[in-house]
């Protein structure tokens, strides 16, 4: 148990607390020590009945099942996996940053549950994170089931088509890689790689809360003033271009 213990506590801060959130949610409404069904996305119970925790039990609750336990596992395992590495690795030292992404996605999240009258947001918000690790991380080469591999760059989607087989939808996986996507590419793509304004920023209170433990975030850069002219020559070699990162092997350490 020690080592189990010791493990746990070995997770970053806000992955560690996710992690046991996406623990303890689910096997509340499986021992019936709350009716799932109040854990789950309901507009018109959140807009009338004023049921204002759903949104949140949505995104941490998933029914254990005969037939779904495979699935919660794995995407369990996604949870700690790349929340971890993007705690640790981009967002290093800079918790309030990774916590505006979550809330963004999540956020974001929310209000497509809400339009498509979805009722669990575990997977959305857990392969919006993936997904965000994999732009970071797109040209490194990872391993998946099977031995296949593959870019970095891939892995959403082909978890996607994964989870379609096991799980038999991709609603959930898509509105997770289309959020993850809006995120990087307001936050980091459209400023920086293509010279437009900046249309996130995190908020100073999150600063106030979670400030800085170390320097700036591995491989962000600054916003360029202006778009490179015209008649500017383009550089050769990649040069110019964004570093997003150098990345982790998938499964390593």
């Amino acid at each position: 148990m020690s080592d189990i213990g010791d493990w746990f506590r070995s997770i970053p801060f806000i992955t560690r607390s996710w992690f046991a959130a996406s623990l303890a949610v689910p096997f509340i409404g499986k021992l019936g020590l709350v009716d799932f069904r109040h854990l789950l996305l309901d507009p018109e119970l959140i807009f009338h009945k004023f049921h204002l925790w759903r949104p949140l039990t949505a995104t941490l609750y998933f029914p254990i099942t005969p037939n779904t336990g495979f699935l919660y596992l794995v995407n369990l395992y996604f949870l700690y996996h790349y929340s971890t590495r993007l705690e640790t690795g981009a967002f290093d030292g800079k918790p309030a940053d990774y916590i505006f992404m979550l809330l963004f996605n999540w956020i974001c999240i929310v209000i497509t549950g809400l339009l498509m009258n979805m009722r669990l947001l575990m997977i959305p918000l857990i392969m919006s994170v993936l997904y965000v690790w994999a732009q970071f991380n797109k040209d490194m080469v990872v391993s998946f089931w099977f031995g296949t591999r593959f870019k970095a760059h891939y892995l959403p989607w082909v978890i996607l088509v994964f989870n379609f087989i096991i799980g038999g939808s991709f609603v959930n996986e898509l509105t997770g890689n289309l959020v993850g996507h809006l995120y990087f590419f307001l936050m980091f793509k459209y400023p920086m790689d293509l010279g437009g304004r900046s249309f996130l920023s995190t908020p100073e209170f999150l600063y106030r809360y979670f400030p800085n433990r170390r320097g700036g975030v591995s491989g962000f850069g600054v916003p360029p003033s202006r778009r490179p002219a015209a008649q500017e020559p383009a550089r050769g070699g990649g040069e110019g271009r964004h570093n997003w990162g150098q990345g982790f092997r998938l499964g390593g350490e």
